[in-house]
């Protein structure tokens, strides 16, 4: 389990020993620092980049809201559990703008802040893994569309340009800058992922669109671009091919 660091800042001598001794004493933590001064709040949270700083609007010099706004200003990342004495509105809008995550009316126990902590890594990590399980749909989606654009216009999965070729349109599709500089950049990141050479990478996706061409499936590879594109034998080159399908792919991910 990853140690969560924290950073404890209040002007109460007494609440920052029993914060400290009770997060000291548990496993998955480690009290970086503590200070009831906000200078000193502010410098430890640079040094020590914690996860979570528990943050008591009133401070010795620099208040609580100055602390969050000067983290805010250095662009430092942390999660702020913010104590207070009062309920008003026009307070926790100050708060929950400045990047709170919480907002919780003095006293406050170690145990509630310790789950709030809690809720907040559970969000993340559903967060997480949601964004994990997006990204792998995503991919899973264009894999899926080029093959079957493959399948349709003639080129066969067993050999070696179809895997380049593939690589090279999923790269197009992130990075579409690329199809500007396919021999300089783009088959030398194609090589790189299979260990080869750049100029081995272009015979083969040369070779793979001339297999689909000499199949004589013009009007399939029209029918799959929506315009007749090419006629006859015409082929395209490489980097034609990768920016038909590319595109393609691109503007079908917004409709």
């Amino acid at each position: 389990m990853k140690t969560i660091k924290l950073v404890l800042l209040d002007v109460n001598e007494d609440t920052l020993a029993d914060y400290a001794d009770y997060f000291g004493h548990k496993e998955n933590y480690e009290v970086c620092a503590s200070a009831n001064d906000g200078a000193e709040g502010i410098k430890a949270i640079e040094v020590h980049k914690p996860d979570f700083v528990i943050l008591n609007l009133t401070l010795k010099g620099i208040d609580g809201f100055g602390v969050m706004e000067e983290i805010k200003r250095r662009e430092i990342r942390t999660e702020f559990i913010v104590l207070g004495l009062f309920g008003d509105d026009s307070i926790i809008n100050r708060v929950m703008s400045r990047g709170a995550r919480y907002y919780l009316i003095k006293p406050v126990s170690a145990e509630i802040i310790d789950a709030r902590i809690a809720d907040i890594l559970s969000e993340t990590n559903k967060s997480a893994y949601a964004e994990g399980v997006r990204e792998k749909k995503r991919a899973t989606s264009i894999d899926e569309k080029i093959s079957s654009i493959f399948i349709s216009i003639g080129i066969p999965p067993h050999i070696k340009g179809y895997n380049y070729l593939r690589e090279g349109i999923k790269m197009a599709v992130s990075e579409p800058s690329l199809i500007n500089n396919v021999t300089k950049m783009l088959y030398p990141r194609i090589a790189e992922r299979y260990d080869t050479t750049a100029s081995k990478v272009e015979r083969a996706i040369r070779h793979a669109i001339e297999v689909a061409w000499n199949r004589g499936r013009v009007d399939a590879i029209n029918a799959i671009f929506g315009v007749r594109v090419y006629i006859g034998n015409e082929k395209p080159t490489n980097s034609e091919f990768i920016a038909l399908v590319a595109d393609k792919l691109i503007l079908e991910s917004y409709m």
